[in-house]
This record gives structure tokens, C-alpha cells and sequence, in this order.
């Protein structure tokens, strides 16, 4: 068996530190990237959004089912105004809608509700939240 020359061993280390270097360079993983995962939809008109119009009629559709004051489930109520600013304030409606860690992913056992809709909602939120 031969020994490795001293210019093998050098060429094997400068490999070795050109492949290191070269994976300390990659970007990290894509799908820890909020952004790149629920791109914000380009064609989302969040113009004219209010709580009547548009807030309501999401959370009817997806929330009250088990969300109503005579559902309760989770001791969570989505029913009026009031009820939807204090989740809105407290960062669970929109933990559980984004899905976030830490957050109960709604609907249950269901779909994420389309970004657009989830855009709105923040928009709401963003605006204060009014009853209108």
C-alpha cells in the first residue's frame, strides 16, 4: 500500500474546505419561509374591507359552526363584534388561521381558508378592527 504524497493530502484537505465553505453558502431550508410558503395573492382586493362585509361572512362560513354561543367549543366564541376583536387582539385568530406553531390550526380538520381571506382578515385587524 502507498502512502499519500504531501500534494494528494493537500489537494484532499483544499476538497474537503472547498465543499464545507460551499455548504455553509446555502440558504436556509424554503419552508421555514412564511412568505414563500402563502405568498400574499397579488390579485386580493383588501380595499373595502369591514367587519360586516367581509369579517362576518368568513367566520359564518367557517368559524360558527363550533364557534357559536350555542356550540362553544373550546370555550371559543365567534359570534358578533365583540367576541372576534378579542380573539383578533390577543393573536389567536390569526394564529389559528395562518396555522402557526403554537396555535390550533382552523378550521379543524379542514382546509386553510384561502390567503386572500386571510389577508383580508389582517387587513381588518390592521385597521383596528371596527365595527362596521
Amino acid at each position: 500500500m502507498e502512502l499519500p504524497t504531501i500534494k494528494n493530502r493537500l489537494l484532499a484537505a483544499g476538497l474537503a474546505m472547498l465543499c464545507l465553505t460551499g455548504l455553509s453558502l446555502l440558504p436556509g431550508c424554503y419552508y421555514d419561509k412564511e412568505e414563500l410558503l402563502y405568498p400574499p395573492t397579488a390579485n386580493c382586493d383588501t380595499a373595502n374591507v369591514t367587519f360586516s362585509g367581509t369579517v362576518q361572512p368568513l367566520i359564518q362560513a367557517n368559524c360558527l359552526a363550533c364557534h357559536s354561543t350555542a356550540a362553544g367549543q373550546g370555550g371559543i366564541i365567534l359570534e358578533g363584534h365583540a367576541n372576534v376583536v378579542i380573539r383578533a387582539n390577543d393573536g389567536k385568530l390569526m394564529g389559528t388561521l395562518n396555522h402557526a406553531s403554537g396555535f390550533s390550526p382552523m378550521p379543524k380538520n379542514g382546509q386553510k381558508l384561502a390567503a386572500c381571506d386571510i389577508q383580508r382578515v389582517q387587513t381588518w385587524i390592521n385597521a383596528g378592527a371596527p365595527n362596521n
